[in-house]
């Protein structure tokens, strides 16, 4: 039973991946409802969960499914059409299938049942006397998205043990049925007698003549979920188009040899007598020798490129949980420290060769570091398209015509930010809607299109990647957000703010500018959590606004957050590290320039003074006072503020320790890590410190 809960995994990771390309496929439809590849996206998806759901017995999902799947197929043969009630209905059949899978919840089956008399009452009868004008009317449509019909031999022998995976042969042969027209042989000659039968082992396996237009892949969709349980087989005897009932020109010989039913031995043996055609061939005149050696030498390359070229599509990629990968990063992680500790101790002890030796692992680990990290990354593109059915139902709810468009979704960053980052796009989303963009007859009379935009962006940017959310909304009410800041007693009356310090005032906890509650937004909730996202993921956010045009918000992120290049000091007896990411420059700072600043910490960099934080101070270190100090000078949310620290070691790669339970309330440091020689280095938390100087 256990093998079939991970066939049940795999269904279920594989669904959520279809009713993802679903989705996306139903909000392009929803704007180009005649595009006929995107009919063929949706059919197909539902038809791959209609299948694997009856065979892995999710017969709720399976029957819902088929309903829809009918309406899709009749869109495909022209029988029906794309109306927006069509896509609201399936959009709710993903949403109620996602929560059958997830089983997470009571189902609503009132819902399911609705939606089922919906489809059915959304599908066209058709009968038998208007099949023939149906078929003229739809054949260009099904020439444009389907390939030539060919003729395919499959043989699939099940492994044994196929009925503990909870797997069904006989619904994988009703499936390959739909894909054309099919004649199946079963073999029974290994079923044993009863005496000796285990009625929980299969014994049976089939040769089926297929004659479909879906392709090779099509066909081993349907195996998808049981290729690993099962011998399976898919040769192509005829690619003409022509249907299974036309006689084929191999021999009945070379068939079961191909098969693998007769051994050419056998075959020999059989035909001892018989001379071979190409010898026939030569001994009448009617071709040379080399004639027929060439012609035998090309029929063997072609069998060669097909097999070839059919192991390196089923070898082209492979499913891995993501803790696996998670199991790796931590691996690499130790290695990293290892190869630090390997490189400290062939310096100390000035030995050549084991310094050469650890340069060699140095290399291999660098490079094994960065394959594995970049096995974790993934385009964001998949989190991108998510928000396109956020800005659709928001704006029905609203009342707004809002449209979202995305740029560089080809951006990788860790899964792990990814997955993280998700929440607070959506709140800054939902505000966008919300709060931006205002309402149709307020954008005609302001001069503007009647729908809004918002534009959201990814690109790299060296080690970190910058994603933007822009609308074309009112834009900030500086004005209202100072008397806001004031009423909560954030800021004084006379205090003068720049546009950039008073936007910053948003993240607040609480902080809100609403002037009435929905179910939306308006409670004060939502922009500070982002900021405390945001932050936890090592990033920061910015706000940008101009009235009456629109508003901006910047967020920058580190790529990965299990490895990172750091730049190493010393405080003390102490040693910190902290993202390189957020170093702009260090520079000296004598015992005489501190008393020029009178007392301030001051700092002045070719003419422009920048404030500095004390670390040694901030972590209480001592007051000894060195002649020289070193300033590290960042820059956070467009402020430049420095850190200053006995003296800068250099740069450093840094495996990131969380600190554990009791120190997660630690001030001033998100981590730690282990030097070469085994001591513990904390992880300074820049974004934190500066906001407490």
């Amino acid at each position: 039973m256990k093998m079939a809960e991970m066939h049940s995994e795999a269904f279920r990771e594989e669904a959520y991946e279809l009713l993802a390309d679903l989705e996306a496929s139903l909000l392009e439809l929803e704007e180009n409802p005649g595009d006929a590849d995107l009919i063929g996206r949706a059919f197909r998806a539902m038809h791959t969960i209609k299948g694997s759901g009856a065979m892995f017995g999710f017969t709720d999902i399976s029957e819902l499914t088929h309903e829809v799947e009918t309406v899709f197929d009749q869109i495909r043969n022209g029988t029906a059409h794309v109306s927006k009630i069509l896509i609201d209905k399936t959009l709710k059949a993903g949403d109620l299938i996602r929560s059958m899978l997830s089983g997470e919840g009571q189902v609503d089956h009132g819902e399911r049942q609705e939606l089922i008399a919906c489809f059915r009452h959304m599908a066209v009868p058709i009968h038998r006397e208007q099949a023939e004008d149906i078929t003229e009317i739809s054949s260009s449509i099904i020439k444009e998205n389907s390939d030539e019909e060919k003729l395919y031999r499959i043989r699939f022998k099940p492994s044994p043990n196929i009925f503990l995976t909870g797997a069904n042969p006989l619904f994988l042969l009703k499936e390959l049925r739909e894909l054309g027209t099919c004649r199946i042989i079963a073999h029974l000659s290994d079923i044993p007698t009863f005496d000796i039968m285990d009625p929980e082992r299969c014994y049976t396996y089939w040769d089926i003549i297929l004659s479909t237009s879906k392709g090779v892949n099509g066909i081993k969709d349907v195996f998808i979920f049981v290729e690993d349980d099962c011998q399976l087989s898919i040769d192509v005897i005829d690619d003409s188009g022509s249907t299974i009932d036309k006689p084929t020109c191999k021999r009945l010989g070379e068939i079961l040899v191909e098969r693998g039913d007769l051994t050419p031995e056998d075959m020999e043996i059989v035909l001892k007598n018989k001379k071979r055609f190409g010898e026939m061939l030569v001994e009448s005149g009617l071709a040379v020798p080399s004639k027929v050696e060439a012609a035998l030498v090309e029929q063997q390359q072609i069998r060669e490129a097909q097999q070839k070229r059919q192991n390196s599509e089923s070898a082209a990629s492979i499913r891995v949980p993501s803790d696996k990968l998670d199991t790796l990063v931590n691996l690499v992680g130790e290695l990293v420290t290892v190869q630090a500790r390997l490189s400290q101790t062939a310096s100390l002890r000035g030995d050549q060769h084991l310094a050469h030796i650890a340069e060699e692992v140095e290399r291999l680990t660098s490079e094994l570091r960065d394959s594995t990290l970049n096995i974790r990354m993934m385009p964001i593109g998949a989190t991108f398209s998510k928000f396109r059915r956020l800005v659709r139902d928001l704006s029905q709810q609203l009342g707004k015509e809002v449209e979202i468009l995305t740029e560089g979704a080809n951006t990788e960053l860790d899964k792990t930010v990814i997955e993280r980052l998700n929440d607070p796009l959506v709140h800054i989303i939902r505000n966008s809607i919300d709060h931006g963009i205002e309402s149709p007859d307020c954008r005609v009379a302001a001069g503007k299109p009647r729908h809004g935009t918002v534009h959201l962006t990814a690109e790299h940017s060296g080690d970190s990647v910058i994603i933007s959310i822009m609308d074309d909304g009112a834009g900030l009410d500086t004005e209202a957000i100072r008397t806001k800041a004031i009423e909560r007693k954030l800021i004084t009356e006379t205090a003068e703010l720049s546009d950039r310090e008073l936007f910053a005032l948003i993240f607040a906890p609480g902080f809100s500018t609403a002037e009435k509650i929905t179910g939306i937004s308006g409670r004060g909730v939502g922009m500070d959590v982002v900021k405390q996202s945001i932050e936890a993921l090592r990033g920061f956010i910015e706000i940008t606004s101009q009235k009456g045009k629109g508003t901006k918000i910047t967020i920058k992120l580190p790529l990965t957050l299990a490895i990172i290049e750091s730049l190493m000091v010393k405080i003390g007896e102490e040693f910190f590290v902290m993202p390189l990411s957020l170093v702009e420059e260090c520079v000296e700072l004598t015992l005489a320039d501190i008393e020029m600043a009178h007392g301030r910490n001051l700092a002045n960099v070719r003419g422009i003074l920048i404030p500095y934080i004390p670390l040694r101070e901030r972590f209480r270190l001592g007051d000894k006072k060195l002649d020289i100090q070193h300033v590290v000078v960042t820059e956070i949310a467009g402020e430049r503020i420095g850190l200053l620290v006995d003296s800068v070691i250099g740069e450093h790669q840094t495996v990131i320790k969380s600190l554990g339970k009791m120190y997660r309330d630690a001030q001033g440091v998100s981590g730690a890590t282990i030097l070469g020689d085994g001591s513990v280095a904390l992880i300074l938390d820049v974004p934190q410190l500066v906001q407490w100087a």
